[in-house]
């Protein structure tokens, strides 16, 4: 739901690149290069942008 802080395997900071990330992949960039520009190199950390599903503002509906 919302991008994690940190890694989970190897405890990188990330968190603070996400919405830059989501940025430049909206218009048009290939999220490989966005990733190496962003000095996102190592897989486990990939791994982590390439398949989050940011699914907080369909959650956010349900809250109490």
């Amino acid at each position: 739901m919302i991008i994690p802080v940190r890694c989970f395997t190897c405890g990188k900071v990330i968190g603070q690149f996400w919405e830059e990330y989501k940025k430049r992949v909206e218009s048009g960039e290939e999220a490989a290069k966005v990733l190496d520009n962003l000095g996102i190199t190592r897989y486990c950390c990939r791994t982590i942008f390439l398949t989050h599903v940011d699914l907080i503002k369909e959650v956010a509906q349900f809250r109490v």
